[in-house]
C-alpha cells in the first residue's frame, strides 16, 4: 500500500464502515492519523484488473516495548469483491509477512455478528479468545466484540535452551 492508494483504500474503509458490523469507527480519518496509527510494515492492498479490491494493515496494540511483536489486524474488502477470495489472500499474504518483521501475535476484534469475519479468521488459524460484553457503543448502542487470536509457529518461540523448566527452581513454604 502507497500514499497514493488513500483514496481508494479509504473508500473501501468507509463501505466497511457502513455496513455497522466492520468497526466501531463512524467515519474514515484523514490519512495522516491512519498513518500515524498503523505500523509501516504488512500495509497491503488487493488488486484487479487495475483497481484495488481490499486492504489489509497492522496497528500495534500497545506502545510498551513487550508488546512489539502484537499487532492488531484490518481486513476490509469493497463491496463489489466480498465472497470472492479477496479477504483470504490478504490474510494469507499478510500472516507471513508479519512474521517476516518479527510479529509474534496477530489479534482482531470482531462483532459477533460478522460471521464472514469470524470464518475468515477461523480459517486462517485464529482462535476465539473471548468476547467483551458491551465493549463501546455504536449509534448509541453498545455492542459486544469478540477477540480472535493467531500465535506464529515460527515467530517469538523459545528455543529448547532458552525454556525454564519447572524443575530448576525449588519452592520453599519456610
Amino acid at each position: 500500500m502507497r500514499p497514493d492508494d488513500w483514496p481508494s483504500v479509504s473508500r473501501i474503509y468507509a463501505e466497511g464502515i457502513a455496513t455497522g458490523m466492520a468497526t466501531f469507527e463512524k467515519e474514515v480519518p484523514p490519512y495522516a492519523s491512519w498513518d500515524a496509527a498503523h505500523l509501516p510494515a504488512c500495509r497491503l492492498v488487493a488488486t484487479g484488473r487495475g483497481n484495488i479490491l481490499g486492504w489489509a494493515a497492522l496497528s500495534p496494540v500497545s506502545g510498551r516495548c513487550v508488546y512489539q511483536g502484537v499487532a492488531e489486524l484490518s481486513v476490509y474488502v469493497g463491496a463489489a469483491a466480498r465472497g470472492k477470495g479477496v479477504a483470504t489472500l490478504l490474510m494469507q499474504t499478510l500472516i507471513p509477512a508479519s512474521e517476516a518483521i518479527g510479529i509474534w501475535t496477530l489479534q482482531s476484534g470482531i462483532f459477533p455478528k460478522n460471521l464472514a469475519s469470524i470464518r475468515l479468521h477461523e480459517s486462517s488459524g485464529f482462535r476465539l479468545l473471548g468476547r467483551r460484553e458491551r465493549i463501546a457503543k455504536r449509534d448509541g448502542v453498545w455492542h459486544d466484540n469478540l477477540v480472535f487470536e493467531r500465535r506464529s509457529s515460527t515467530v517469538g518461540r523459545d528455543t529448547k535452551e532458552e525454556k525454564i523448566s519447572r524443575n530448576d527452581y525449588k519452592t520453599s513454604t519456610q
